[in-house]
């Protein structure tokens, strides 16, 4: 698991700072901080006439990272990984859901980083691809417009994946969604069954369901990108077929429709026992609404299965999607000849209560 945290020196900040790292640079821009010296684990930078020491083991590198220094903090957060392809912005922890399969649990309060965000995404490589998470960013949707409106002019290279919901869309976003750039922006967002009462028994959220169509209309009508999101459980296994027939009539227009395997963590770990569906045992309903949904023309692609899990035919649809600062291999994974392009496990993966039904390929 790699640690998106580095020990920081105590620096003198009242609120919280955006720097980037530089091994070297003739010209550096205002939040550049240029490495100037490194004894062990010490790195000392050179950051608008102050020294900023981090600490951080000699293989890793930090050259155009993006850290966040927060006053009172003795250590920094990674906000951007210049040689990752998996960075993802918290948003915001607040939430208006309490999905029973939720890795990141809401909280009641909200501590506003959009500034700071927003310079973060400014100083990413070019062409960088950025994950917004939350919670649910959309709580914050004039902010958050606000910010990539402003980031689509300065840094029109960058692309965004953007987690929600989907609960907060109206007509008069239209506009804003075009301004920003359909193109620039693939939005996740979950369905879990084609029977409201059950989706919304699943979110935890009377009228989720109906509110979902209305936002996805929104969506459709400004040419916006959709990845539909759907996690695999007890609770929807037997009406994964169902909601294919459905995805394809109602929803065709989606970029790809994402079947995931459920994360132990958060609300996932409380309801593990009641609610993780072992396909490595039982892959037949899955197997079914592929089936549905590639007859209908709706890509799509399996995410957090292990490939091991997967019947032979349809592991061409299991990409590594498994974020690289928290995935993991296990032992039994050594021998395995796919195991340069398996996204393995969850760090947080418990084999003794996981799948049962793996075999070495």
């Amino acid at each position: 698991m790699i640690d998106l945290r580095i020990r920081v020196d105590p620096f003198p900040v009242v609120e919280p700072l955006v720097v980037r790292l530089r091994d070297q640079a003739d010209d550096p821009g205002p939040n550049d901080a240029v490495l100037i010296g490194r004894e062990g684990a010490r790195r000392e930078y050179e950051f608008q006439g102050f020294s900023l020491a981090l600490h951080a083991a000699d293989h890793l590198k930090l050259d155009n990272d993006v850290i966040m220094i927060v006053p009172g903090q003795t250590s920094a957060r990674r906000l951007i990984r210049a040689d990752s392809q998996h960075n993802t912005l918290l948003v915001t922890e607040q939430c208006d859901q309490l999905c029973l399969m939720c890795s990141q649990p809401p909280k009641k309060q909200h501590v506003d980083l959009f500034s700071e965000l927003e310079t973060a995404a400014s100083l990413a490589p070019f062409n960088a691809y950025i994950g917004l998470s939350g919670g649910e960013p959309l709580l914050h949707k004039r902010n958050l417009f606000a910010m990539l409106l402003s980031l689509s002019k300065m840094r029109p290279d960058l692309k965004f994946h953007i987690l929600s919901n989907g609960q907060h869309f109206g007509e008069e976003d239209t506009d804003t969604l075009r301004e920003i750039g359909v193109e620039r922006i693939l939005w996740g967002i979950p369905l879990y069954s084609a029977n409201a009462d059950d989706h919304d028994v699943i979110v935890k959220k009377t009228g989720a369901f109906e509110r979902l169509l209305a936002s996805f209309s929104v969506l459709f009508e400004a040419g916006a990108a959709i990845e539909l999101r759907t996690v695999v459980m007890q609770q929807n296994y037997d009406m994964l077929a169902a909601l294919a027939g459905f995805v394809g009539t109602a929803l065709p227009f989606v970029e790809r429709w994402a079947i995931m395997q459920l994360e132990n963590i958060g609300f996932g770990r409380m309801n593990w026992d009641s609610s993780f569906k072992d396909t490595s045992i039982d892959f037949g309903n899955v197997a079914r609404a592929i089936n549905i949904a590639a007859a209908r023309d709706v890509p799509v692609q399996l995410y957090n299965f292990p490939l091991c899990s997967v019947p032979a035919r349809y592991r061409h649809l299991a990409p590594a999607s498994i974020s690289d600062w928290k995935n993991k291999q296990e032992p039994f994974c050594a021998g395995c000849s796919l195991r340069q392009r398996c996204g393995g496990f969850f760090e947080w993966y418990v084999h003794k209560k996981g799948f049962r039904g793996l075999e070495p390929i």
